[in-house]
């Protein structure tokens, strides 16, 4: 009997219910690219563990430099994070939390030191670039941005990239390049949407952010205010010779330069990215219907106007007022988080979609630049770079200079790539006659310009939340415009600047 009632169907009329039910798992495949690259970063860190030493550094003057346990190995975790951080063989955010555990388990640092880097002023000055951003986006003063520059630009793609890119060059005159490439991202992720219905990635898509990160970093070159490398290389400039840089000395020196490379990158950008679509039909007039539809001004947005009027006005006033030179640039930027929350321009949902996978990518890149500089293996890499320059040409050795930096800042804080390179190029151009300005100016054009990796700038990092890209092809098509850069450099610093009343050499010693 129980086996009838065991058969009989429901009283519903729908059929019986299985005895068992049984989901096969989902079988996923092993990624052994990825488990190679895994492996390989591993190996190449205790390769570096396995060897009893390395050669001794010595600089001009006859100083030897040793390079110590802690300092072997920060140059293993070194190159170990950037074979991870290429091949995104985990989230970037996740390689990060690798750099400051590797320091604890093999006694690099301390837990305090290694993990402490990860909350440092700057990673907060990030934090504070990247709410503003969220603030600009969540009042719609992006989308309004966005109508009224298509509408001067027009149709065309490729004079919608050549707008973008203005614009932003424009915006870091005034602004940190953190804060403009985080205000612009949603701006851009506007014209996308207009570009394209799909999430997926696009030609134009990739051009437009990947474009948006190399020309923050030219735009930044050009005045103090741009970012916080040039006042600080200034101030290492005149304790190692006494001589100070003045505002508009910068800006006369780099204007030229930030100028041409904003143009020459739109150049490469278009050439490697050509757009699927060369027009927008209609996009013009969509704009302006667009911008009519929002309507005057919003409370929050003049809240955002106003907040961040505030702050440019301060960094201002910090560059320029001795009163004011005390002032933190993070503590500037975070008036801005905390305005936006006071006021409920943005709210608790809007902290939850912060992306801390960058947060913790440039906490990580601290950690590690710290490492390398408290070690001693950033200043022993310098000297065994700039002494194979002892007997060259002076135009050789000051772009030898430019390019250690340029491949440094790619990995640390651009401020540390100037600070270990500096004195040590300084002594060395005394033997080989060549002028400290063009060594610091030359210095200061590729520390902005950091093309290949995340972590080598802000803006490179907030342009990958577009998912536009891979970390491999940044890296892979950053060497275009590096080598774009070192070429240009090398004209401004034969030509071009001598003939602006740069003195580019000086008496050998």
């Amino acid at each position: 009997m129980a086996e009838e009632t065991k058969k009989m169907p429901l009283a519903s009329g729908l059929p019986e219910m299985p005895e068992e039910i049984f989901i096969a798992p989902k079988k996923v495949p092993i990624d052994w690219r990825r488990v190679c690259y895994i492996l390989l970063g591993l190996a190449v860190f205790f390769i570096f563990y396995a060897i009893p030493t390395l050669p001794d550094g010595v600089d001009p003057a006859g100083k030897v430099f040793k390079l110590s346990w802690t300092g072997k190995l920060s140059l293993g975790l070194f190159l170990m994070a950037g074979i991870w951080w290429v091949f995104e063989v985990m989230p970037i955010g996740a390689t990060a939390i690798a750099i400051g555990l590797f320091q604890v388990l093999f006694n690099l640092r301390t837990a305090k030191q290694a993990l402490g880097d990860f909350l440092d002023p700057s990673v907060w000055f990030i934090f504070g670039s990247v709410v503003i951003g969220l603030a600009f986006s969540a009042s719609g003063l992006t989308k309004r941005m966005a109508y009224k520059m298509l509408t001067v630009v027009g149709e065309n793609t490729r004079f919608i990239l050549l707008g973008t890119f203005l614009v932003i060059a424009g915006m870091t005159l005034l602004m940190a390049h953190t804060a403009v490439a985080a205000a612009i991202f949603p701006l851009l992720l506007a014209i996308h949407a207009l570009y394209s219905e799909s999430d997926q990635p696009t030609k134009f898509g990739k051009g437009l952010f990947i474009g948006m990160a190399w020309v923050a970093g030219a735009g930044s070159i050009i005045t103090f205010l741009g970012a916080a490398r040039g006042v600080a290389a200034a101030g290492m400039f005149k304790e190692f010779t006494g001589n100070d840089i003045a505002f508009f000395e910068l800006t006369w020196y780099m204007l030229p330069v930030g100028v041409i490379m904003t143009f020459l990158i739109w150049l490469i950008i278009i050439m490697i990215f050509p757009p699927e679509r060369n027009s927008i039909s209609g996009l013009r007039a969509k704009a302006q219907e667009l911008s009519k539809e929002l309507g005057p001004l919003s409370p929050k947005e003049w809240v955002v106007i106003v907040t961040m009027g505030v702050v440019v006005t301060l960094f201002m006033l910090k560059s320029f007022v001795p009163a004011f030179a005390k002032l933190d640039r993070a503590g500037i930027m975070l008036i801005g988080t905390l305005a936006f929350f006071m006021t409920r321009t943005l709210t608790v949902e809007d902290l939850e979609a912060i992306p801390w996978n960058i947060i913790l990518l440039f906490g990580g890149a601290m950690s590690i630049g710290f490492c390398l500089w408290q070690t001693g293996a950033a200043e022993w890499l310098a000297i065994h770079w700039l002494t194979m320059f002892l007997n060259a040409n002076w135009l050789v050795f000051v772009l030898g200079i430019a390019f250690f930096v340029l491949l440094m800042t790619n990995f640390i804080m651009n401020v540390a790539a100037i600070a270990i390179s500096l004195p040590v190029s300084l002594v060395i151009a005394k033997y080989l006659g060549v002028g400290p300005m063009v060594i610091l100016f030359a210095s200061l054009v590729t520390a902005g310009m950091p093309f290949n990796l995340l972590i080598g700038a802000a803006p490179n990092a907030i342009a990958y939340e577009s998912k536009q890209f891979t970390t491999g092809e940044f890296f892979t098509y950053g060497w275009i415009p590096s080598v774009v850069l070192m070429l240009v450099l090398a004209v401004f610093c034969y030509l071009i600047w001598p003939l602006m009343g740069m003195q580019v050499l000086a008496p050998k010693m």
